[in-house]
């Protein structure tokens, strides 16, 4: 066997397992996924709307017996602006003790503080007085100890090239593969002198 078809068979040999190893080395996982919220939702909502007004009620994540923080949005239900000024009182259906502290933020906006008893739904019945104009109108749906939705975790890498024993063996198999045909060579090598200067008979 010529030298040179002997080197090309060894390149071929070595090259086979460190294409995998490149191949295996760029789905590796080079950090834990961190959780994220669903399409980027970071609040919920409840809305009431009659033919005065209409209510948008906003809100992060609640919990029972610590301080909560709404917003809600008071506006025209013809024309759809801000109703600055307005008198609001909130009263909780579900639990008549609860009481409410409504300030005006910016006009149509106000911040709604207080503080749920218990992880569960409640509503808000709204009294809102702006000018000449009151109505009466409930917010529903309000979700006390509800989490984020979260968006789902991307799929775990699959395990890096030498995590295999089968891809450990093949790499060794190439390894020794190698040596013995660089033996096969260097001794192939040494004994072509001696060949030529053997006397003809």
């Amino acid at each position: 066997m010529k030298p040179s078809l002997i080197v090309t068979l060894l390149a071929l040999l070595l090259a086979a397992p460190l294409a995998r190893l490149a191949q295996a080395h760029g789905g590796e996982d080079h950090g834990a996924a961190k959780p994220s919220t669903a399409a980027g939702i970071t609040s919920f909502s409840t809305h009431a709307l009659s033919e005065t007004f209409e209510l948008l009620l906003r809100y992060e994540p609640l919990e029972a017996g610590r301080p909560a923080h709404l917003r809600l949005f008071v506006s025209d239900y013809a024309t759809n602006a801000p109703v600055p000024a307005a008198r609001i009182t909130l009263t909780t259906p579900e639990d008549a003790a609860l009481k409410w502290a409504v300030k005006p933020l910016e006009p149509g906006v106000y911040e709604v503080e207080g503080q749920f008893s218990a992880n569960k739904k409640y509503s808000f019945a709204a009294n809102i007085v702006a000018g000449s104009r009151a109505d009466l109108l409930l917010l529903e749906g309000v979700e006390v100890g509800k989490k984020l939705p979260v968006a789902a975790v991307p799929a775990v890498a699959s395990p890096g090239f030498f995590s295999s024993w089968k891809n450990v063996l093949l790499l060794l198999g190439a390894f020794v593969a190698g040596i013995v045909l660089t033996a096969l060579l260097m001794r192939r090598a040494a004994a072509a002198p001696l060949t030529a200067d053997t006397p003809a008979q």
